[in-house]
């Protein structure tokens, strides 16, 4: 029986991965020491390294100077909606949008034209980012055809696309590294505040807002006080 039962019993046994190792000592320890493969490092392989660090640094300098004027049209472009949504005649929405417009116009336009070409497109791509929407989307949602000073000239002055979306897992990999490291901490990027009285008066009154609306949720505590 014990003969019959043999083949069963091995087909029960768990596979043994286990393997004997050489070992040392060290101050009651004993630590395993194993000898690793072989690999290989191959001159493409470190000219592709050098070359990925080259672009890691030129894109580090053009995102660190384009990211916080993306992160002002964001808190812009959030609050125009925002207003905008609580409009109801497409007269006073047009009203309102020209006001918006000439307000991006005077917030961005000197600074706007003193970035360079490969600037103008990364911030392109950022806004794309912070939005999730086109240049093209935003004014055709906000606006139908109208003629945003912002887009056109941001199109014109550094031939990109408005139709261009950003691409973090593709053509962007390299940027959206870059700005994970600004979100985590790792890259300290110097917040840009708004310049004109008009535009610092709306993200005030937007961050007001917000701090009502969490000490309404924090049963009247403040934003400081619920840390």
């Amino acid at each position: 029986m014990l003969f019959l039962s043999l083949p069963f019993m091995s087909k029960a046994q768990v596979q043994d991965t286990s393997r004997v190792v050489k070992a040392m000592v060290v101050d009651g320890d004993t630590i395993p020491m194993v000898t690793l493969g072989m690999i290989s490092i191959s001159e493409e392989r470190f000219k592709q390294s050098k070359r990925y660090d080259r672009q890691y640094s030129r894109l580090k300098r053009k995102v660190l100077k384009a990211y916080p004027y993306a992160k002002v049209t964001k808190e812009l472009l959030d609050d125009y909606e925002e207003e905008l949504a609580k409009l109801s005649s497409e007269r006073d929405k047009n009203d309102y949008l020209d006001i918006a417009e000439a307000e991006l116009k005077a917030e961005f336009e000197g600074e706007i034209k003193e970035l360079t070409v490969s600037e103008g497109k990364i911030l392109i791509k950022l806004i794309d980012r912070e939005t999730g929407d086109t240049s093209y989307e935003l004014i055709k949602r906000l606006k139908g055809g109208f003629s945003a000073f912002m887009w056109q000239s941001l199109a014109k002055l550094f031939g990109s696309d408005l139709k261009a979306s950003y691409d973090p897992f593709g053509e962007d990999h390299i940027i959206e590294r870059i700005v994970q490291e600004i979100e985590t901490g790792a890259l300290y990027v110097h917040p840009r505040e708004a310049v004109t009285p008009k535009a610092q008066e709306r993200l005030d009154r937007k961050r007001e807002r917000k701090e009502r609306k969490i000490r309404k949720r924090n049963g009247g505590l403040s934003t400081a006080s619920s840390e």
